[in-house]
């Protein structure tokens, strides 16, 4: 399959996920909160792409949601070629990809995050995953949340939960505290071996996390929370705050390809504590 096919496959899925995502948000506000849109360039002065970046703040449900979708391309700068799969020797790229983060009004309702990307440099692969991060233990919710990741790894190979998972564990852990972001999911780079193979997973991913929000978010909607429960939830806000500013690969990659920085840093919570 040509090369400029697969690109336009990726990009167009993951705008269609855009959109599906957010129509199931403003359906569980009960369409009384909008997405504020910003579309954005990567440069003022060529063709090197952009994106359109999507808010949605103070809700009922969520306090704040961003929803980014970003096609962009040109070349890395020289510091970063070094960093990335074939661009060693030519630093010409070409990046698609969707990018969610869920912060919830309600402190029993876990934040979540969601992206998948598919990069070209003289390698192509698709990278991405999903993880969860409640401020307060949920047994029951940990357990479905990994049975469902499960069921959906194990349609395209039964090696890929327990690889993906051990990875995401490894990946979402904060070393200078010594703690895990949350209670894990599924996190996975570098897919290259068959397009069409690694395109249906990636696909079966996004459908899984919209499944996923939703089943999460209705389950616990009209949940009690307490003041020491939204206390709770703004600490564990400051320690997801701390792993995307220190150690978050999508975050540094972003901000050194000329991303929108509104966008790239919209993972952050609206309000976070240090105790």
């Amino acid at each position: 399959m040509n090369l400029e096919i697969k690109k336009d496959l990726a990009s167009n899925w993951f705008r269609i996920l855009q959109n599906a995502f957010c129509d199931d948000i403003i359906k569980l506000e009960n369409n009384k909160v909008k997405f504020k849109s910003t579309v954005w360039k990567r440069s003022n002065n060529k063709d090197e792409g952009g994106g359109e970046f999507r808010l949605l703040q103070n809700g009922k449900i969520f306090e704040k949601v961003g929803v980014n979708f970003s096609k962009v391309y040109g070349k890395f700068p020289k510091q970063f070629q070094k960093n990335i799969l074939g661009a060693e020797k030519n630093p010409n790229f070409w990046a698609s990809g969707i990018s969610v983060v869920m912060h919830m009004k309600n402190p029993l309702i876990p934040a979540m995050h969601f992206n998948t990307r598919y990069i070209c440099t003289t390698q192509n692969w698709f990278g991405g995953g999903m993880d969860v991060t409640p401020s307060k233990t949920d047994t029951k919710e940990k357990k479905d949340f990994h049975q469902i990741l499960k069921k959906m790894c194990d349609r395209h190979n039964k090696n890929y939960y327990y690889k993906y998972k051990k990875w995401c564990d490894e990946y979402f852990y904060l070393i200078h505290r010594k703690e895990p972001r949350g209670i894990g999911g599924i996190f996975f780079d570098y897919k290259k071996k068959n397009f069409e193979k690694d395109f249906k997973f990636v696909r079966d991913v996004g459908i899984t996390f919209q499944f996923i929000f939703n089943e999460i978010i209705n389950k616990k909607l009209k949940k009690k929370w307490t003041k020491k429960d939204k206390e709770m939830q703004y600490i564990k806000r400051g320690r997801y705050a701390e792993f995307n500013l220190l150690y978050d690969r999508g975050t540094k990659f972003g901000l050194q390809t000329g991303g929108n920085v509104e966008g790239i840093l919209m993972s952050l919570p609206p309000l976070a504590m240090w105790k």
